[in-house]
């Protein structure tokens, strides 16, 4: 799941937050992705309008930083 889409549905980086019950500055430190279990729960949160794709978290060497920022 990509951080631009997730910021996106929400409208802005405190309203993601606030959805995930973390802190503004979590979010902000999210690399191209979101971080893969916070993109289980968001997809959960919206009912699927964002889908958690575990594709793009199985390989290692993917070179989309998988920050775990909370």
């Amino acid at each position: 799941m990509k951080t631009e889409d997730v910021i996106k549905h929400f409208g802005k980086k405190a309203n993601v937050a606030r959805a995930l019950n973390i802190a503004r500055s979590s979010v902000s430190e999210w690399g191209e992705l979101v971080p893969e279990r916070r993109a289980a729960r968001l997809e959960k949160l919206t009912g699927g309008a964002l889908k958690y794709d575990s594709v793009l978290y199985e390989h290692k060497d993917n070179p989309i930083s998988l920050k775990e920022s909370d």
